[in-house]
């Protein structure tokens, strides 16, 4: 499968800065068959330096002024990626409560409508069980808002159902991380998230709002939630978001079997 995405991003800040932008794809796509990635600011480009994260998360970092800041990011992979080396810390970290995830204070709901199932039924009666409790509208959710705040308000964006889902699975003592991602056929078009659960000795991706085929996916970021995942960290100057577009396609688009196992590839 051949995929492509890009990105544009206009800042406007007002005051010095530090990005931390996290918009190429991972490390794990091999060979990646074009790739650009230019930051400037009012019409001058700035220096970035890349710094890697867990999972093939690549983080590009770069110190910025008052002004216009521009990101343009362009990406064309073909093939399927690596799988992310697996440690086994990870099948410990991705259990625990997280910011955005609070399984701790959702356990007696997961234990009380998904008691007794295991393995692909689990993941599927989950995502099932969000997707039908939770209307997708964009601004609905607050930045600070958690899975469980989301359960109370019944709506959110995508990553607040990759929330619920992470925090229900986790609650089940299932590991379960969140990841960000370019989405070929998702409407609207956007940076997405999806979550990954940790079942039968591999990581397969759960997309409660299946709004994009999960098979096109395209690994940005990976980790324990929103707060690892960001398109953009800053720090200093306040920041606010002028321009924003997001594009993905891919060669194909199959047909998404929700009930099927699918590794993010």
């Amino acid at each position: 499968m051949r995929r492509s995405a890009f990105t544009h991003l206009e800042f406007d800040v007002d005051g010095p800065a530090e990005f931390v932008l996290s918009v190429a794809a991972a490390r794990l796509y091999d060979p990646i068959d074009e790739e650009a990635l230019v930051v400037t600011q009012d019409g001058s480009p700035l220096a970035v330096r890349e710094v890697d994260d867990r999972h093939g998360t690549r983080l590009h970092l770069c110190e910025v002024e008052a002004g216009r800041v521009v990101v343009d990011y362009r990406v064309v992979v073909e093939g399927r990626l690596d799988p992310p080396e697996q440690e086994e810390i990870d099948l410990v970290r991705y259990r625990r409560p997280s910011r955005y995830c609070e399984s701790d204070t959702l356990f007696p709901t997961a234990r009380a409508e998904f008691r007794g199932l295991a393995g692909r039924e689990l993941l599927a009666a989950v995502s099932s069980w969000v997707g039908s409790r939770l209307a997708y509208v964009p601004g609905a959710s607050a930045p600070t808002d958690g899975a469980v705040q989301t359960l109370l308000d019944r709506q959110g964006v995508c990553r607040d159902y990759a929330h619920l889902v992470i925090a229900l699975l986790r609650a089940l003592d299932v590991p379960a991380r969140l990841v960000s991602v370019y989405a070929p056929g998702l409407s609207p078009m956007d940076f997405h998230a999806v979550a990954e659960a940790w079942v039968d000795g591999a990581w397969h991706v759960v997309d409660a709002t299946a709004l994009a085929p999960r098979q096109t996916l395209l690994r940005i970021a990976t980790g324990r939630d929103a707060s690892d995942t960001a398109f953009l960290s800053s720090y200093g100057g306040a920041v606010r978001i002028a321009a924003m577009e997001v594009g993905a396609v891919a060669d194909v688009l199959p047909t998404d079997d929700v009930t099927a196992f699918v590794s993010l590839g």
